[in-house]
């Protein structure tokens, strides 16, 4: 642990390559703790259409693998560990992972967020291949199909409106007799006549097929108040209840919204902490795409790039005084 890093990007998703990518071609040295799911949420994602450069579309996984190759190209240290705690209260910064401990002068958090599942055994079996957590990202591919959507606030509703965009209906699958989403949203939804309601119903099990491909064929729903099982001949399922930004360990360390987000000075992904940055979906309640936490990644090695410097100029300037 006698090494101190530059900079120490924990999570290792678009954004945190991307950080990677920029810090590295700044000689810096970056050190990557990828996580416990290298890659974030777009290794579990079939294509990916909507990523700029590849008009073709590109398998998620295979997106990423090439994110880390240019990563590594530049000079990263790439490291499998998952972050179980840090201390930003003292300098060097001092994570502990459970494959040692490292010590930091900047740190750039990019550990994401993650999808709430609903927790039924067939729902992982088909993600990615008809179940999603994202309708900005995979709705294009349901074109004139039936999907359903699970959910009953915000998230929800702004789901189903996108989705009739593209699908021939959408049936919004709540486990209560009201929404919780806004007046406006819920208006908003009541007048579109693609969306119809299926109310005190909660998603039961997914049907499909997995040969000669997975596929969502059905969804078997079972009404909260009778019991009663009812299924729904279908192609896609859009869960929408909700992201959890991966937070946990930082909770009493940096500033966050109710929801757990970290929040950055507007602008800059600099957090209150000074030589702490944050990027992609840890610091992103609103958008969530691959294209704008790679931006962040971006800012966020910049931003780390520039402060190394500020400190490094003010320890010269200390150091010639003295």
């Amino acid at each position: 642990m006698s090494q101190i890093y530059e900079v120490a990007i924990l999570g290792s998703g678009p954004a945190g390559y991307t950080a990677a990518i920029y810090a590295a071609r700044a000689n810096l040295h970056p050190l990557m703790l990828a996580g416990s799911q290298p890659g974030g949420q777009l290794t579990t994602t079939t294509d990916v259409e909507n990523y700029p450069g590849f008009p073709e579309g590109i398998l998620g996984p295979e997106m990423m693998e090439k994110f880390r190759e240019q990563a590594k190209r530049f000079g990263t240290e790439i490291v499998e560990a998952t972050v179980e705690s840090v201390e930003l209260s003292r300098r060097p910064f001092l994570i502990r992972t459970d494959a040692g401990e490292y010590l930091a002068r900047s740190v750039i958090i990019a550990t994401g967020a993650s999808a709430k599942k609903l927790g039924i055994a067939t729902e992982d079996e088909f993600f990615g291949f008809g179940v999603s957590a994202c309708a900005t990202c995979d709705g294009f591919f349901f074109r004139g199909r039936r999907v359903i959507v699970v959910g009953g606030g915000d998230t929800a509703l702004e789901d189903a409106s996108y989705l009739t965009r593209f699908c021939s209906e959408v049936i919004v699958v709540h486990r209560r007799d009201e929404l919780r989403a806004s007046k406006i949203m819920q208006e908003r939804a009541f007048r579109n006549p693609r969306i119809r309601f299926v109310w005190n119903s909660v998603l039961e099990e997914v049907e499909g097929e997995t040969s000669p491909m997975h596929k969502v064929t059905g969804a078997k729903l079972r009404n909260v108040v009778t019991g009663e099982i009812t299924e729904q001949p279908i192609d896609g399922i859009f869960v929408a209840i909700g992201h959890q930004p991966n937070t946990g360990f930082l909770v009493g360390q940096l500033p966050m919204n109710k929801q757990g987000y970290i929040e950055v000075e507007p602008g800059t992904q600099r957090t209150p902490i000074p030589g702490v940055f944050a990027a992609g979906d840890v610091a992103d309640p609103s958008y969530r795409q691959a294209v704008t936490a790679a931006g962040t990644g971006c800012r966020a090695a910049i931003d780390a790039e520039r402060w190394l410097a500020e400190q490094a100029h003010e320890e010269s300037i200390h150091i010639a005084k003295s």
